[in-house]
């Protein structure tokens, strides 16, 4: 596989994993349960992805669409951690 294609496979399956990384956070929000089925084809598609031919416009694409998901996440998600760490002080 040439260095194209494998730099291309390791963007891409960086920004998925990233995503997934967060899905333990994601499900303690009141939109996680509504994610259940995006993280399981995110799994499936990061087992496939090696066999996709990628453009550099298919990964830069991906790469700014889980940039705006991570940005759009940044609030409930340290919403969520503040409504932790307050709850972990009351105990």
């Amino acid at each position: 596989m040439e260095k194209k294609t494998m730099n291309h496979l390791a963007r891409i399956a960086n920004c998925l994993q990233t995503i997934l990384d967060l899905e333990p956070e994601l499900r303690k929000l009141e939109l996680g349960a509504s994610l259940t089925d995006e993280f399981d084809v995110l799994k499936n598609f990061l087992e496939k992805v090696d066999r996709l031919d990628l453009t550099e416009d298919d990964v830069r694409r991906v790469e700014k669409a889980t940039s705006t998901f991570l940005e759009e996440l940044r609030g409930p998600l340290s919403l969520a951690q503040e409504h932790g760490d307050a709850q972990r002080r009351l105990q």
